[in-house]
């Protein structure tokens, strides 16, 4: 099996120090931050200057692509009617799909790691926008965790079908011999959707208008 090239990495409320351990042991050494702001309140550490600085003192490479793969764009012409972000629409535009190329030239010369926020990438644009977009390329990433374990795209990929429920009593069914390939990744594509919408970012005017409450609104 081929070496991971890219991995995944939310920072979370890690330490410093347990951070840079996860990405030593994973064999990280270059970081694409994927936050489309790259700063936390909460988490100062994990501001963009802060962590570039202790990135370079060990020997791990920064690069800010937010602008570009961040779950956050300006443009609000990518957002449904409900405010939420369009995944698909995002990606389908030309500047994640130049982001997407760097992304994936990168992985030739470093060992990189996607970096948001989030813990979990099943709520992180990350694993729902990110992801699925390399995939398409052949490009498998791994997610690490905050306990240390990797979790491969495959098993990623089964933990999304099993949150979402789509698919329960086709590829667990009776006949689940009988799914294709072509059937499966239908039902992913599904997944992903539903998915997004629950954990997508959602615009504030819209967040004040239904009175709902984003729960990582410093995410992403």
């Amino acid at each position: 099996m081929a070496k991971t090239r890219i991995f995944s990495i939310g920072h979370s409320n890690h330490e410093l120090t347990r951070f840079l351990q996860l990405l030593q042991d994973a064999g990280v050494n270059a970081i694409a931050d994927v936050r489309s702001q790259p700063f936390s309140q909460r988490y100062p550490q994990f501001n963009r200057p802060e962590l570039q600085r202790s990135l370079y003192e060990h020997d791990v490479v920064y690069a800010f692509l937010g602008e570009q793969l961040g779950g956050r764009p300006n443009d609000e012409r990518l957002y449904d009617a409900d405010g939420r972000v369009d995944y698909e629409e995002v990606r389908r535009t030309t500047s994640f799909r130049k982001g997407l190329d760097r992304l994936a030239q990168a992985r030739e010369t470093y060992v990189v790691a996607m970096l948001c926020s989030e813990e979990d990438p099943l709520e992180c644009h990350r694993g729902l926008m990110l992801t699925p977009a390399l995939v398409e390329q052949g490009i498998y990433p791994s997610h690490v965790r905050g306990n240390g374990s990797i979790e491969t795209a495959a098993e990623f990929e089964d933990r999304l079908l099993a949150e979402t429920k789509v698919g329960i009593g086709i590829l667990d069914g009776l006949f689940a011999a009988s799914v294709t390939e072509q059937d499966r990744q239908r039902l992913l594509a599904e997944a992903y959707r539903v998915q997004a919408r629950r954990k997508g970012f959602r615009l504030r005017s819209y967040e004040a208008t239904s009175g709902e409450q984003h729960a990582s609104e410093e995410l992403q």
